[in-house]
């Protein structure tokens, strides 16, 4: 079975959130964007979701990071967890770092691909966007909702 459309589950470092989620598709997408990886430390490596729900969510903090998206994260032991639309609407960016052993996944997309450093390259072919593409792509989306 692919991940796609698949339950996966997941949680932080310390076990205080724990949380299951529906692969939209069985892909691993990575954020190149200066908030993603001030907030990851490091590359944001995500797997693009919907149903996210989270079994205890006393210890959620969120950061508003833009207009429109906020970061979710353990407050008590920092694991940066979701990249979500602060209208919740759209789907959900978990943090392929924090599931649990997910099956069946691709390297697929690569984002704010103009924001890499120069320092570092994944090898492989696979889609890759500039942030103004991204972010063409986002509002017309918005658009299309509206």
């Amino acid at each position: 079975m692919t991940a796609g459309h698949q339950t996966l589950s997941g949680g932080c470092l310390c076990g205080s959130v724990r949380f299951t989620a529906v692969a939209e598709k069985p892909e691993v997408d990575a954020c190149h964007c200066s908030m993603c990886r001030r907030w990851s430390g490091g590359v944001l490596m995500t797997v693009p979701c919907t149903d996210v729900v989270v079994a205890d969510e006393a210890h959620l903090g969120v950061y508003p990071s833009s207009e429109w998206g906020e970061r979710v994260f353990c407050r008590n032991c920092g694991t940066s967890l979701f990249w979500r639309q602060r209208s919740g609407e759209g789907h959900v960016a978990v943090a392929f770092p924090s599931l649990d052993n997910p099956p069946g996944l691709a390297f697929a997309e690569e984002i704010f691909i103009d924001e890499k450093p120069e320092l570092y390259a994944f090898a492989g072919e696979r889609r890759r966007k500039t942030g103004e593409q991204v972010v063409a792509e986002f509002l017309a989306a918005q658009e299309g909702r509206s």
